[in-house]
C-alpha cells in the first residue's frame, strides 16, 4: 500500500522508564524533582507528551509508589511549561520464574499485582494519557515474563475509560494489536484509540522495516499510532514513522546516546527529533493540537 506520510507530528519522550539504566548514564533522572525537570526541559524543546516512570530516589531502581506520582505529576503541572502527561500503567505484572527444572513458585524481583492497584495512581493523578501494554511477552532477560491476560488487559481498560484517561495501547507484536482491537470492539476501549508501536525490544516485534510496515497495517485507518525503536535506530524510527503516517517517541527510556561516545538528555533527543520532522516537510504539533485531535481533557494542578 501507498505510504501517507504525516504532515502534522508529535513528539512523545519517554523520560526515564523502568529499565536498569539509572547507572549507565548520569543524565537518567531518579527523583521526582529530577523527572519532572526533565520533563520539563523535553516539552520545551518541542515535546508534546511526556511519557513517565517513577524511581527510588536514592537507588535509582524502579518504583510504584503512589508518592513519587503524586510529586512528578504535580511539579509538571505547576511548572509553565504546557504538556500532556502520560503515566505509565506497566508496572506490576512482571513474574521471574525459577531455574528451568523447579520454575514454580516465582523467585524475587517477580511483582504481580491487581488491576486496581495497578492503575490506582491513575486514579489518583488522572493523567490524560496512561499506557496499557496489551499482551504478555518475553524479555531479554532468561526466566522474565511480562504479565498482561486479556481478563487483565479487560479490567484495566475498563478502568481507565471510566477515568476518563487515554489508553495508549503498547503493541510490542501484531497479536497485541489484534487483541486491541478486540478490546475496542467488546467496547472495553473507545475508538478511535492511541496506539504506540515498539519496535526491537526483545523478544518482541523486531526493528526491520518489514516487521514494521506489518504492524502499521494492522493499525485501524481512523487510529492514531506512534512508534520508536531502540538504542541506535531511534532516529531512524522518527523517519520511518513521520514517513508511515504517524508519530514519534523518543527518549532516555529507549535510548541513552546522542552521537557515539556522546550520552543524550532528553531535550536533546527531541530536539533532533524535531529537527528531522521539520527538514521532512512536517510540522511539530503544540500539545494544544494533540488535545483536539486525541479528545484529550487537561487537568490543572490541585
Amino acid at each position: 500500500m501507498p505510504l501517507t506520510m504525516s504532515k502534522d507530528v508529535f513528539i512523545t519522550c519517554a523520560v526515564t522508564g523502568s529499565g536498569g539504566t539509572q547507572d549507565r548514564s548520569p543524565h537518567v533522572p531518579r527523583s521526582p524533582e529530577q523527572i519532572a525537570n526533565s520533563a520539563i526541559a523535553a516539552a520545551k524543546a518541542g515535546a508534546a507528551v511526556v511519557h513517565c516512570h517513577v524511581r527510588d530516589p536514592e537507588t535509582g531502581a524502579p518504583s510504584r509508589r503512589l508518592d513519587l506520582y503524586r510529586e512528578v505529576t504535580e511539579r509538571i503541572r505547576e511548572s509553565e511549561t504546557d504538556v500532556i502527561l502520560n503515566l505509565t500503567a506497566g508496572m506490576g505484572g512482571d513474574i521471574i520464574f525459577g531455574p528451568t527444572e523447579r520454575p514454580m513458585p516465582p523467585i524475587e524481583g517477580t511483582d504481580m499485582i491487581g488491576a486496581s492497584e495497578r492503575v490506582q495512581h491513575i486514579a489518583e493523578c488522572l493523567p490524560e494519557i496512561c499506557t496499557l501494554d496489551c499482551g504478555t511477552m518475553n524479555f531479554a532477560e532468561a526466566d522474565y515474563v511480562m504479565t498482561n491476560t486479556p481478563g487483565m488487559l479487560t479490567a484495566m481498560g475498563q478502568m481507565m475509560t471510566h477515568l476518563g484517561v487515554k489508553p495508549e495501547i503498547e503493541a510490542f507484536d501484531t497479536g497485541h494489536l489484534w487483541y486491541a482491537k478486540q478490546l475496542v470492539k467488546d467496547g472495553v476501549l473507545d475508538s478511535p484509540a492511541l496506539v504506540q508501536l515498539c519496535m526491537g525490544v526483545p523478544w518482541g516485534a523486531p526493528d526491520d522495516l518489514n516487521t514494521f510496515m506489518a504492524m502499521v497495517n494492522n493499525v485501524p485507518d481512523d487510529w492514531t499510532f506512534s512508534a520508536f525503536g531502540l538504542g541506535r535506530n531511534q532516529m531512524a524510527y522518527v523517519a520511518a514513522s513521520v514517513l508511515a503516517g504517524g508519530h514519534v517517541r523518543v527518549g532516555l527510556e529507549d535510548n541513552l546516546w546522542l552521537d557515539k561516545g556522546v550520552l543524550a538528555e532528553n531535550w536533546q533527543l527531541v530536539e533532533r527529533a524535531g529537527t528531522i520532522i521539520e527538514n521532512m516537510g512536517a510540522r511539530l504539533m503544540t500539545p494544544a493540537q494533540v488535545r483536539e485531535k486525541l479528545g484529550l481533557t487537561k487537568r490543572a494542578p490541585k
